[in-house]
């Protein structure tokens, strides 16, 4: 996958600066870029830092907003979204689950629909076609099979974005850990091995559970005391720092508990063994 990375950055980053630096090299130019991929492995926080790497705006767009109940509006709010993106150029425009809006077409699409996706693809031509244009549109899908050959034939530079290794694992935890009080028996290189199939959003919510593990803990403990006895509740803090520092570190046993459950419940639908092509 860190070779993915590499060819990832060096085509879109190197094309960018190439597209605002270098504008006559027409062989640099790439105004299409997918990256696919199962869900919860970052396609849209990498889309959001490359634009930012490449020091380019970034225009997350929201298909619902491009539907309007007047015959004819989405046109007009697609080529505004054009519009702008060329007017604040450099400029990335973002289309999460890019599936769902450009899919394949057929004759079953209502009329209103087959429009607003042949204007979209008209404005897009268009950026192809100028020499110094610095837009570039991105897309992010699960299921690159059910996009239209006309949308593929727009993004060239296609990306798959997989799911985290053993040693990407370890980082990944390490990184959702760092802020957070742990105990000294947390072994992160037992947690990667765990945790294989685990999306980096899988990855958090298991933090987050067993950071709950401790909440309820302290809660138990407090509600067992006796009400006349000097204790700290939370009634009585004066902000969430002290709440915080009242509860105790996350243990290597909380984090087991909270992977054993989310396995569990993987296991129950199925997305525990899913191969890399199932999940595309």
């Amino acid at each position: 996958m860190a070779r993915q990375f590499e060819q990832y950055e060096s085509t879109l980053l190197e094309t960018l600066e190439c597209m605002m630096y270098l504008c006559v090299v027409t062989c640099c130019r790439c105004h299409g870029v997918l990256l696919h991929g199962p869900p919860g492995c970052g396609k849209t926080l990498i889309a959001k830092a490359t634009a930012r790497e490449a020091g380019t705006r970034f225009i997350n767009l929201d298909v619902s907003i491009l539907t309007d109940k007047w015959y004819g509006e989405s046109q007009k709010l697609v080529a505004a979204v054009f519009a702008l993106a060329v007017k604040l150029q450099p400029c990335t425009i973002f289309i999460d689950e890019i599936d769902s809006f450009l899919r394949n077409r057929n004759s079953h699409d209502h009329e209103v629909t087959a429009m607003m996706k042949a204007q979209f693809m008209s404005l897009w031509d268009g950026l192809i076609t100028e020499p110094n244009c610095t837009v570039i549109v991105m897309g992010a899908t699960n299921r690159p099979q059910d996009l239209d050959r006309a949308i593929l034939r727009r993004m060239p530079a296609a990306f798959h974005i997989g799911m985290p290794n053993v040693t990407q694992r370890r980082q990944i935890l390490r990184l959702i850990l760092e802020c957070e009080p742990t105990a000294e028996d947390v072994d992160l290189n037992r947690m990667s091995k765990m945790t294989e199939n685990f999306s980096g959003s899988d990855l958090r919510e298991l933090c987050r559970n067993a950071s709950v593990y401790r909440v309820r803990d302290y809660m138990r403990v407090s509600n067992a005391k006796k009400p006349e006895e000097d204790i700290i509740s939370t009634d009585t803090l004066s902000d969430d720092d002290e709440f915080h520092d009242a509860l105790r570190p996350i243990t290597m046993e909380d984090l087991v508990i909270s992977v054993n459950k989310m396995k569990e419940s993987k296991v129950r639908t199925g997305a525990l063994f899913m191969t890399p092509l199932d999940m595309d």
